[in-house]
């Protein structure tokens, strides 16, 4: 079974920096609306 590397670093109140194994993204907003931009694409989520 391989091992899964994840992190994720809360910057501010609204903002929070996601690390993992090949990709690193941004995520802004509330939890269960938010915005997400990073090496993978972008997504909005509601």
């Amino acid at each position: 079974m391989p091992w899964l590397f994840k992190r994720r670093v809360r910057l501010m109140p609204g903002l929070t920096l996601n690390l993992g194994k090949r990709n690193v993204s941004v995520s802004v907003g509330r939890r269960g609306a938010h915005y997400t931009t990073g090496t993978a694409g972008s997504r909005f989520t509601v």
